[in-house]
Parts: structure tokens; C-alpha cells; sequence
């Protein structure tokens, strides 16, 4: 790996390699080094974000993300060690008071998250607007695949039956309450934060004419009125902060009828209980926190839920997070018009960093089945692989290319 300072001086980083161009980094501020080595967690990104840190091509932010966490895992648990104890406890201690979400803050942190131009997302998620993890039964399939047979899955677990009452806890853009109500007999209410989600959620319905059916509404999961056969959660657990783990597991129990069932789905850690690093907090997810499983069934269980059902959803993610990132470097000049060439550099660090926490790092993406009675759901998982089969027959992923042409063709 080449570094090359601000003043031009070249910096060389292990043994060369004839087949193939190194990893060539350039700084190009003063203030650069002295950053990213004083501020671990935020210096590179912001580095790069301010354009003090560019990287030569052929390669780009992506390869110097994965290439240091697939190579150098010892020097990124170093450089966290050398952290002072005092350093240490502050960064945990700004980490917990983040993660404290009342009702005003969890609504300022959706809308800083999800209430951004429409376009941009349209840009790089699939046509359905998912934005988590794609279920990849196949490495090579498509995004729109990947979301598709992730829908199929999640309803298959739910064991949802015709009649029944859902409730969609931050529903997103309506796309997993619009499948439900696609693929079921049932009513189905979504809920969410951000009105800009809300708005098109309902547009969607309208359009769909299924508005009798699904609904939407700009409420927080605390203020829902009612009981609901089935209750699901995608995506959303990362968002609640683990002081208000209690309350959400309270809440929801009371929502759901006495055999119903909940499933979750949140990104998780496959180890111990952390905290989420300042880059993150500051830019993309304010309020957020990734769970250990431990954390999740620990707090469950004291308010009367019963874990049926855990699954790890290894590597799923990353395979998401490249497409989306692919999309982003396809989609720049729009982005960099919509926002500026700041934020573009800002959302590619993100997806890059994203995916190697799930690539090479310790992060999954865990499923959950929660119930109230045990015999809510069948004795086996047989139940699940026939009803998802028969839910990824009824549909055909909409067609989609990173090559421009393909993508022309095909419309």
C-alpha cells in the first residue's frame, strides 16, 4: 500500500504486488494524519467526507474499507486499545445517552434518517424501496431477488392466517404491509416516524387500491390502540436504544391477542453487547444501536414473551450493502446534484463500512419469533420452507441491470 502525504512525500506499506496495482492513498490536507490518528472512530470517514482522504484509482473508499478489515483485524483492535481508559468511558458513556429515545428525539432521529430526498433512495434501492438486508438464497442473484424471497421469508414465519390483524411497526415505505396484503386475506396497519415514509406509504395504498385494507398512519408504536393477531418489525430494533427495550417488549405484548405471534428482524451483533461508533451515530443513524441476541431475549423474557424461534443471518447483508453501493457510484452525478459532493462521499463511507461489519466483522442479522402461548405456531420449521416456496412462485422479480443498456433493453 502506497501513502502519499500532503507535502508529496511517498510512504510504502508492506511487500509489493506485480499483479496487481496497490492500494495508493493520498492526503491531502495538512490536518489530515494528525485527524484520522487523534479521532479513531470519526477521523477517516470525515477525512474522506471533507476530501482530505482520497484514494487513488483503480481502487476506491470500498476496497480500502474491506481491505483493512479483511487484512488488518489485529490493527484495528489496536488502534481501539490504545485508546485511553478515560477515552474508553467517555465513548461509552456518549454511546448510552444516545441511545435514549423519547418520543420527540426517536421522531427527530427517523426524520434525520428517512426524510431524505425521495430520489435518493429510488436511486439505489430496489423498486420496493427495501432498506434492509436482501435474503440471497443465491450469491448471485439480483437485489430485486434477494428482496423478494426476503418477504417470502418473513411472512412464512409470521404463520399467518386469513382474517387476521397485522400491525407493521416502522413499515418503511409500505412495501413488506403492501406484500401482505398482496399475498393474504388481512388487514394490515403500518407505522412509522418520518412523514415523508408515511405520505408515500399512502400514495402507495391508493394506487395498489388496497387503502381499505392497509393502512398508515405517523405514529409512534407507543401511542398504537388495538389488538393485532400478528405483529412484525423490520428493521426497527436498531432504532429503539436498549434503555427502551422494556417498553417496546411492554407495548407490544399488550398489543398482540394472547396466541399471537411477533417477528422481528434487526441487524444484531454475533458476540457480546457494544456500542455504536460516533461515525455512525453522528452521520447516518443519531439514536441507533445494533443488539446482541443476549440483549434481546434477556429484556423479552422478563416481560412475558417466549422466544420460539432464532435465526443468524450470516452474510446476507453484505451481498445488500455492494449492490446498493454499486448503485450509489452508478447514480453519483444525480446524488452530487441532489445534495453535494460531501454527502455523496459521506453515503459511500457508510455503505462501505456497513458492509464489511458484515462481511469480515462480527455483525449478522438476526430473526426472531416471539409468542405469548407456545402452541401459537407449529411444532416444526417444516411449515416455513413450504409456505415460503409457495410465496416465491406466485411472484417474478421485477428485471434490473448496473449496465445502463441492459437496463434500457429491458424497459
Amino acid at each position: 500500500m502506497l501513502v502519499t502525504d500532503h507535502d508529496g512525500k511517498v510512504y510504502q506499506y508492506g511487500a509489493a504486488d506485480d499483479t496487481s496495482a496497490p492500494l495508493h492513498l493520498r492526503l491531502t490536507h495538512p490536518k489530515a494524519a494528525a485527524h484520522i490518528a487523534r479521532h479513531p472512530q470519526l477521523g477517516a470517514g470525515e477525512a474522506f467526507m471533507w476530501g482530505w482522504l482520497e484514494i487513488v484509482a483503480p481502487h476506491d473508499v470500498r476496497d480500502l474499507v474491506l481491505f483493512f478489515t479483511m487484512n488488518s483485524k489485529a490493527i484495528g483492535d489496536k488502534a481501539i486499545q490504545a485508546q485511553g481508559p478515560v477515552q474508553k468511558l467517555a465513548e461509552r458513556a456518549l454511546a448510552a445517552l444516545d441511545s435514549i429515545n423519547p418520543r420527540g428525539k426517536a421522531r427527530r432521529n427517523a426524520e434525520h434518517t428517512y426524510n431524505l430526498t425521495r430520489r435518493l433512495y429510488e436511486l439505489f434501492l430496489d423498486e420496493d424501496r427495501q432498506y434492509t438486508m436482501g435474503y440471497y438464497r443465491d450469491p448471485t442473484a439480483s437485489l430485486e431477488q434477494a428482496q423478494l424471497d426476503k418477504k417470502a421469508q418473513i411472512a412464512a414465519k409470521m404463520y399467518i392466517k386469513p382474517g387476521m390483524r397485522i400491525l407493521d411497526i416502522g413499515c418503511g415505505w409500505g412495501g413488506f404491509a403492501l406484500y401482505l396484503a398482496k399475498h393474504y386475506d388481512v388487514e394490515v396497519t403500518g407505522v412509522a416516524l418520518a412523514p415523508d415514509q408515511i405520505a408515500f406509504c399512502k400514495e402507495r395504498a391508493e394506487q395498489a387500491g388496497v387503502a381499505d385494507r392497509v393502512t398508515f398512519a405517523l405514529t409512534d408504536y407507543r401511542d398504537v390502540q388495538g389488538r393485532f393477531d400478528r405483529i412484525s418489525s423490520v428493521g426497527l430494533l436498531e432504532h429503539v436504544g436498549t434503555p427502551h427495550y422494556p417498553e417496546f417488549f411492554k407495548y407490544t405484548n399488550r398489543l398482540l391477542v394472547d396466541d399471537g405471534v411477533m417477528f422481528s428482524h434487526c441487524c444484531g451483533r454475533a458476540g457480546p453487547p457494544g456500542h455504536t461508533d460516533a461515525w455512525t451515530r453522528k452521520y447516518i443513524f443519531p439514536g441507533g444501536y445494533i443488539p446482541a441476541l443476549s440483549e434481546l431475549v434477556t429484556q423479552s423474557e422478563k416481560l412475558g414473551w417466549q422466544v420460539m424461534d432464532v435465526e443468524a443471518m450470516r452474510f446476507h447483508y453484505s451481498h445488500t450493502l455492494e449492490e446498493w453501493y454499486k448503485r450509489t457510484v452508478l447514480h453519483r452525478d444525480e446524488i452530487v446534484e441532489l445534495y453535494d459532493e460531501k454527502f455523496y462521499r459521506m453515503w459511500l463511507f457508510y455503505l462501505a463500512g456497513a458492509e464489511q461489519s458484515f462481511r469480515h466483522g462480527g455483525m449478522v442479522n438476526w430473526q426472531l419469533l416471539y409468542v405469548k402461548d407456545r402452541a401459537a405456531i407449529p411444532m416444526t420449521r417444516d411449515y416455513i420452507e413450504i409456505e415460503a416456496a409457495r410465496l416465491r412462485a406466485a411472484d417474478v422479480a421485477p428485471q434490473w441491470s448496473l449496465d445502463p443498456g441492459v437496463r434500457e433493453a429491458a424497459e
